[in-house]
């Protein structure tokens, strides 16, 4: 490490009080900022992933501009799928489309394994290149959780209703717990490489269980989640988990062995707070606010601060990812008025 390493939200994922509330943002790295859409008239992202000195640049950017207090690695949830024979294609304007969708036992049973220094070699060296020369913030690593990552892999791409998903595991449970432990083993395999590599935290994103009731994600999603956390813990990384559309899964979730549960802005702080929910929070700005007058960003971005403030440990992030018309001129003023604010 080139630098002295700023601590203060590893502290936060921790539980432990910290002098102001730390902050980092989702899709901080790329989308807004005028050096990455540069970068993207001449690489896609799968180009700029595959390049370490270039994927680091895109990485620590955001850190650099805006000076929050974690860099999350540029990468998308898709990048060790291709490892395990999953053919992926990242499509502009429709987001990630698979070529050989997973429809029964016979498809799950012919993906295979990662070998991450193998396979995505790229990641791993885009991490020891941040970690050990240029960052002097923690590095969060991540990926996607295995309802995720599924509902991708049967519907053949996005989805609004996850009929495919859904039908499957309601129709074959001993394929649906088949295809959980298949995605399992390569996140668990997955995030490991990534901690040896030097991320200091790893966020799961769950980013569309939220489309499951209570009752089918204790019963179908749970157990998974449970092996991979317990498996994950002793590697002495905060865990955090975050998904879209799930504040009634918040009870479940809070179950879980993780360090950090990541809100949307659908739940307050507040809210979780009276659920009996204890863990560190993580969020949970409506991104679409940042698109409104300075004094609308300041007051609600002050009345999570304020609720974070009333209990021992608060990440502030947004309820989702920056989108691509946010100014990140409004992402830096945010960044010094969460810092500001909550020193006082």
């Amino acid at each position: 490490m080139s630098k002295e390493l700023n601590d203060t939200i590893l502290k936060a994922f921790r539980g432990e009080e910290t002098d102001y509330t730390p902050v980092w943002f989702m899709r901080q790295a790329g989308r807004s900022q005028p050096e990455y859409r540069k970068l993207k008239e001449k690489y896609s992202l799968f180009e700029i992933t595959h390049q370490p000195e270039l994927c680091a640049y895109v990485t620590r950017l955001p850190v650099e501009q805006y000076g929050v207090d974690a860099a999350i690695l540029y990468k998308d949830i898709m990048s060790p799928l291709p490892a395990i024979g999953v053919d992926v294609e990242i499509k502009k304007g429709i987001g990630p489309v698979i070529h050989n969708p997973v429809k029964n036992k016979a498809d799950i049973a012919k993906l295979g394994t990662i070998e991450p220094e193998v396979d995505v070699p790229y990641v791993l060296d885009t991490i020891r290149l941040l970690t050990r020369e240029q960052l002097n913030v923690p590095l969060i690593g991540f990926s996607g959780a295995p309802f995720t990552l599924a509902s991708y892999m049967i519907e053949g791409g996005p989805s609004k209703n996850y009929n495919k998903t859904k039908s499957l595991m309601y129709s074959d449970p001993e394929a649906w717990f088949m295809l959980m432990d298949k995605l399992a083993d390569m996140t668990i395999t997955y995030v490991r490489s990534q901690i040896a590599a030097g991320a200091r935290a790893i966020q799961i994103f769950d980013s569309w269980v939220g489309a499951l009731n209570e009752t089918d994600y204790r019963a179908f999603i749970k157990p998974v989640m449970e092996r991979i956390f317990n498996e994950l813990q002793p590697e002495g990384v905060p865990l955090i988990l975050f998904g879209v559309g799930a504040r009634h899964l918040a009870g479940q979730w809070d179950d879980l062995p993780i360090d950090v549960l990541g809100l949307d802005w659908r739940m307050s702080i507040t809210e979780a707070r009276e659920m009996g929910i204890t863990k560190p929070l993580q969020g949970n700005l409506d991104p679409s606010i940042l698109l409104s007058d300075w004094s609308v960003i300041e007051e609600r971005t002050k009345q999570i601060l304020d609720e974070g403030r009333q209990h021992p440990a608060h990440i502030f992030n947004l309820g989702h990812g920056v989108t691509p018309d946010i100014s990140p001129e409004t992402l830096k003023r945010l960044t010094h008025l969460i810092h500001d604010y909550s020193k006082l």
